[in-house]
């Protein structure tokens, strides 16, 4: 398999030139890195080109990599039944660089660009209804940054007096809790309730 895979990722490259960078091969899937301005010309090929034939689209989602100049990775998933094989496209962008959109070659990318938007606040040119998909309407942020607070910077709530919806800023009713993360296969270093009950059954002393 990655034999045949390793082939397809050398055609891919000739057939492509610089629009790709390079290929990985992991896990039984295909991984190639590519040029974002030329994502609908890869796409493209890998849909109708004979040797590929990726024409079921699966997916579009982003990774955060906040040190770094162009800190997402926008990540392209395509399935080729004819071929039984998967493929991943990987695209570098940063936060004012926005990415081609491959609707026109996938219309059923449309609502995964906007949840990319909606979630990591990457941009896609071309894409007829770019708003937020998951959050509510004037949501600040992008809540899978790794920047993002935990906590979210405001809560929604019905405020039944004033009767509609209001933002209050968040707050925590209690302070953060410590949780005991011992195995309970190798036992604590205290006793539990209920203990004793399991020492006077064995005979041992409480």
């Amino acid at each position: 398999m990655d034999e045949k895979l390793n082939e397809l990722g050398g055609a891919i490259i000739s057939a492509l030139g610089g629009a790709v960078s390079g290929f990985g091969i992991a896990f039984g899937e295909l991984t190639i890195r590519a040029d974002a301005k030329c994502v609908i010309d890869i796409v493209t090929f890998l849909r109708d080109d004979p040797r590929c034939q990726f024409f079921s689209f699966i997916d579009i989602t982003a990774i955060d990599w906040p040190a770094r100049e162009r800190r997402f990775d926008v990540v392209y998933h395509l399935l080729s039944p004819t071929q039984n094989a998967r493929i991943r496209i990987k695209v570098e962008t940063d936060e004012m660089t926005p990415v081609p959109s491959i609707i026109s070659v996938f219309p059923g990318a449309d609502w995964f660009e906007r949840e990319t938007y909606d979630l990591y606040g990457v941009l896609f040119t071309g894409h007829p209804d770019m708003r937020r998909i998951l959050t509510d309407y004037g949501f600040e942020g992008h809540p899978l940054r790794k920047d993002f607070p935990l906590t979210g910077f405001v809560e929604v709530r019905y405020d039944d007096e004033q009767k509609r919806v209001v933002y209050d800023p968040v707050r925590l009713a209690q302070e953060f809790r410590n949780f005991d993360f011992l195995s309970p296969w190798e036992g604590t270093e205290y006793k539990l309730p209920g203990d004793e009950k399991a020492e006077a059954k064995s005979g041992k002393p409480s």
